[in-house]
């Protein structure tokens, strides 16, 4: 399984002090408002966390509230960059895609989304985020829907009505986008369980492979099911 390199911006390069800080504080708080909520995360924990003075919070951020908001934009620019690499194809193009090209593109986001979400350790950080913001919505979650979630989900939502010929816009489609997300999610919800059922010490590259040839049989067989429903109406 082809993986690229979407290590957290940063990683691998020269960072200033200023920068490294910054996001030092941001994977903290990834971690720490995932783990414990805002209101049960204090600024001095989240700058022990980080190796970094409490003030620096408030140089960087304005305080907690801007450093949440910056975690939401971090999650934005990742996850949108990474499922934007794996769409790879301008939104105007896409009524212009055969079903071929339209199913190769979902197997590929499929392939990526797993890679990323089963297997890379800040995945975990950014899912345990999400789910507080899911559950006590703030105005990051808003920031994460409206950067990342909702344009990802319209345009695999385009691209299947290219592979299946299904509307974009029908609640059939919406939910099988739910869906085929939906079973990624959950082996880093439950990853823990996967892995004391499946006898794995953790899930890592070769584990993702596994979880995402059976997510694409999942997908092969939803496609063709749509497919031939489709053309037994026409």
């Amino acid at each position: 399984m082809k993986q690229g390199n979407h290590d957290l911006p940063g990683a691998g390069a020269r960072l200033s002090s200023a920068e490294h800080t910054r996001l030092s504080l941001i994977q903290a708080g990834l971690k720490l408002f995932g783990e414990k909520g805002y209101e049960g995360t204090t600024t001095r924990e989240i700058a022990s966390a980080a190796g970094a003075n409490i003030g620096s919070i408030s140089y960087h951020f304005g305080g907690k509230e801007g450093l949440r908001a910056a975690c939401a934009d971090h999650i934005v620019e990742l996850v949108g960059g990474i499922a934007g690499s794996a769409l790879d194809v301008p939104s105007e193009a896409t009524g212009q895609l055969d079903p071929a090209a339209a199913r190769a593109i979902l197997m590929r986001v499929l392939e990526t989304m797993t890679g990323f979400i089963a297997a890379r350790p800040e995945a975990g950080l950014i899912v345990k985020f999400v789910l507080r913001e899911l559950a006590h919505p703030t105005v990051a979650l808003d920031r994460i829907y409206e950067g990342v979630f909702a344009p990802v989900h319209t345009r695999l939502c385009q691209v299947w009505e290219a592979a299946t010929g299904r509307p974009a816009e029908s609640d059939e489609t919406k939910l099988t986008i739910f869906t085929l997300i939906g079973q990624l999610v959950y082996f880093r919800i439950a990853s823990e369980a996967v892995q004391r059922r499946m006898g794995w010490s953790d899930i890592g590259s070769r584990e993702a492979a596994a979880i995402t040839a059976i997510a694409s049989s999942n997908l092969e067989a939803i496609l063709t099911a749509q497919t031939r429903d489709k053309d037994k109406k026409s």
